[in-house]
């Protein structure tokens, strides 16, 4: 039997709304073209577009102990794994690990996955232990205390070792998607106290089913609050890049998909960038 999630931090009605908007979404997401999962079966050699997308600034990884925070059905810590690097995994949806661990078994990968809420992580897996902790798109944002992930995540790290994220940029996520012919900020920049509550039945990308499971808790951090908490854990921020650009169609109607699978705005693209990649150490 797996082990009850407890969070520190959000408050257990919250957490079980989001707990189960996740559970029921993953099976779906295992199936949906967005997260290309028949592309790793068929392709050895295939990665996500987001590790593709980030591999120069991400750098050689081989032989590095890596653990993906909340890395839902696995596909991006599965790419990690391909790119050479020992590979652990943590989310906090059991049926969200199921599939990772059901892909990684197809696929022949030797990936430890660990069902843990993201601010028990250090607890749960040792500190110190990683060479670099690597965070996703749309991941921050189900976290309702940055500065609390940030000394998480400084703990997990080895002396020398890395943050490695690329996020939807705080800009982005306060952008109403249900205005079609403008760009109107309607949601906070900066973390509040008080999530931004969505009752919705679908999801970010295009799936085969509808959920009962529709309501959902976020956060959002700005820019400043997100660097500023990581480097009053003593870390050292070694870049951060704005992109005009996500993996997915975050905004429906407002941008263009390039040959690559990244989306733009289909206007004005200098306006607003979309995401973001952040790489910061921990002092050795």
């Amino acid at each position: 039997m797996a082990k009850k999630v407890v969070s520190h931090v959000i408050p257990p009605d919250l957490l079980q709304d989001n707990m189960a908007a996740w559970d029921e979404r993953a099976p779906a997401h295992a199936r949906a073209e967005g997260y290309r999962v028949q592309a790793f079966l068929d392709d050895p050699a295939y990665i996500s577009d987001v590790v593709r997308f980030d591999l120069p600034l991400l750098g050689d990884v081989t032989g590095l102990r890596g653990l993906h925070l909340q890395c839902h059905i696995g596909t991006d810590t599965l790419s990690l794994a391909r790119l050479g690097a020992d590979m652990t995994g943590l989310d906090f949806s059991a049926a969200s690990l199921a599939e990772a661990r059901r892909l990684a078994e197809a696929t022949g990968a030797s990936i430890e996955y660990v069902q843990a809420d993201a601010y028990d992580a250090a607890r749960v897996l040792g500190s110190g232990r990683f060479d670099f902790v690597f965070t996703g798109i749309g991941a921050l944002c189900w976290l309702p205390d940055v500065r609390g992930w940030a000394k998480v995540v400084r703990d997990l790290l080895a002396p020398g070792g890395f943050l490695f994220i690329r996020e939807g940029h705080p800009m982005m996520w306060t952008i109403d998607e249900q205005v079609d012919d403008a760009l109107v900020v309607h949601y906070p920049y900066y973390e509040t106290e008080k999530p931004t509550t969505d009752d919705h039945d679908g999801s970010y990308l295009e799936v085969d089913t509808t959920f009962r499971a529709s309501v959902s808790h976020s956060w959002n951090h700005g820019i400043g609050e997100t660097v500023t908490a990581l480097l009053d854990q003593g870390m050292v921020v070694e870049a951060l890049v704005e992109h005009d650009s996500c993996p997915w169609e975050a905004l429906p109607g407002k941008l263009v998909e390039d040959e690559h699978g990244e989306w733009r705005l289909i206007d004005g693209r200098e306006r607003m960038p979309m995401t973001y990649t952040l790489r910061a150490r921990r002092e050795a």
